[in-house]
């Protein structure tokens, strides 16, 4: 019975042994790392998550190019700002893949534009950022959607009388029914019962972004289903003499496109690039509106000046436009500064590369995921003066004109670019700025602190809190 044991030992060991070799050996074609061990790889080390802070210390010790093992799959890491651009941007094609996962085929089989990849994916990117320019995402025709959901918001919050509230209900409407204007044509009642389960799959997706659950499929099917309603209701409508949304543009390319073996336009990318719009368009906007209401709180004297540039140069009878930032440096600069300094997405979405290729000089094999730490970008040392502190003056010179920043890469950067960053600029600069002229935001009469300690999640949210808007 020993001798058996004893062999069976010596067989794990020599396994455990052999693993530990190979492992070494496939080291050489990766950047550098630490050292994986058999089956589970650096994730011993890492705590079995990959978070942002862990990657910093590690980037400290390997360089800010480095290989981590996810079980027996390397993964590239990129750190710091010039680590990211170069990464990415260098040889942006070759990095433009996506995973192939269990998990991103779960949420699109292989279709729309967020994951998809190759043709399909070419195809559907360029159709969708010609489509938004076409329906006037950066004119007034789109502008004019959200300065509605900007008023409607204000409207709301007068409704509290000053009260206490939390913001996310309201803020999350206001941005939903923005791109379902885009992309239905209209807007929804924020009591149908339609949109809101609509908000609370949504929400359930992004949630569950690393794992699967039965309830994320669910939402899907439930989001799904009630976008394969809006397909048919504008079928059933009939071609329109002119396209009003986007839904009208593809179900019109899908028509054009037919017998045309090349062309990718059919009912099931048109669902899933549609479902990519809603995942992309709301929670990312809608978490950056609820942490720049939280700042403002916590930084009465910044929501002070911008409320003085406000009413110096607008007044406070016309609606605002995006094109008033160039009048608004302080404004703007503040917008920018809750984007970098929230950083709520820490890490890019993964890429993968399509072809060997090499990254800053590394080499980089094909179908190797890359992922880009946002974080360490939005706080990189070398770039910004003060990156721990909130400070809207990274974004203005000496003289108080608006500088852009290279750094500055919330949307991050390359083929893979976020397709919905200019309607999301217009969102956060609209509403922010209604917001702050029609209300001063205070804590509840009593609390004296505010937790501003992100609560980590596929988006940086704040905790739960509450204020009051009162009527300026």
């Amino acid at each position: 019975m020993l001798t058996v044991s004893v062999v069976l030992l010596v067989f794990v060991v020599s396994l455990l042994f052999l693993q530990f070799l190979k492992l070494q050996w496939m080291r050489r074609r990766f950047p550098p790392g630490p050292t994986p061990y058999p089956f589970f790889g650096n994730m011993l080390q890492m705590n079995f998550q990959i978070h942002h802070g862990i990657l910093k210390k590690m980037a400290k010790m390997h360089g800010n190019v480095f290989t981590l093992w996810v079980l027996n799959h390397p993964v590239v890491v990129l750190q710091g700002f010039q680590a990211v651009k170069e990464g990415l941007t260098v040889h942006a094609e070759d990095v433009a893949g996506r995973p192939t996962s269990r998990f991103f085929h779960i949420l699109n089989h292989g279709n729309g534009v967020m994951f998809s990849n190759g043709h399909v994916w070419k195809q559907q990117r360029r159709f969708g950022l010609a489509i938004m320019r076409k329906m006037g995402v950066g004119k007034k025709e789109q502008e004019y959607r959200i300065q509605e959901e900007a008023c409607d918001l204000v409207e709301r919050l007068q409704k509290t009388n000053g009260k206490p509230l939390d913001p996310t209900t309201p803020v999350v409407h206001t941005v939903s029914n923005v791109i379902c204007s885009v992309i239905f044509g209209h807007r929804f009642s924020k009591d149908d019962e339609n949109f809101q389960r609509l908000i609370e799959s949504i929400d359930t997706i992004a949630a569950f972004v690393n794992s699967i659950s039965f309830f994320a499929a669910s939402s899907i099917d439930f989001v799904n289903t009630l976008f394969a309603t809006e397909i048919k209701s504008h079928k059933e409508k009939g071609k329109p003499d002119e396209n009003q949304d986007f839904i009208d543009y593809y179900l019109d390319e899908i028509d054009k496109t037919k017998g045309n073996t090349d062309a990718t336009y059919d009912e099931e990318n048109l669902t899933q690039t549609i479902f990519d719009l809603f995942i992309a368009g709301t929670e990312t906007t809608a978490t950056t509106l609820r942490w720049a209401l939280l700042y403002m709180v916590v930084y009465p004297d910044v929501q002070e000046k911008v409320q003085k540039e406000l009413d110096a140069v607008l007044g406070c009878s016309r609606l605002i436009c995006y094109e008033d930032r160039k009048k608004l440096p302080y404004t703007n600069a503040v917008i920018h500064e809750i984007q970098r300094y929230s950083n709520i997405i820490l890490i890019g979405l993964p890429r993968q590369s399509v072809k060997d290729t090499e990254l800053l000089g590394f080499p980089v094999p094909k179908n190797t995921i890359i992922l880009a730490n946002i974080d360490s970008v939005l706080s990189d040392p070398g770039k910004w003066e003060t990156p721990d502190q909130f400070n809207p003056g990274h974004f203005l010179d000496k003289d108080g004109n608006f500088i852009n920043r290279d750094a500055f890469l919330p949307f991050s950067i390359g083929h893979r670019v976020c397709i919905g960053e200019l309607l999301a600029r217009m969102e956060l600069f609209i509403v922010f700025s209604t917001l702050l002229r029609a209300f001063t935001f205070t804590l509840p009469e009593g609390v004296k602190e505010v937790n501003t300690k992100f609560v980590f999640g596929s988006t940086m949210k704040p905790p739960p809190y509450q204020l009051c808007a009162i009527p300026r």
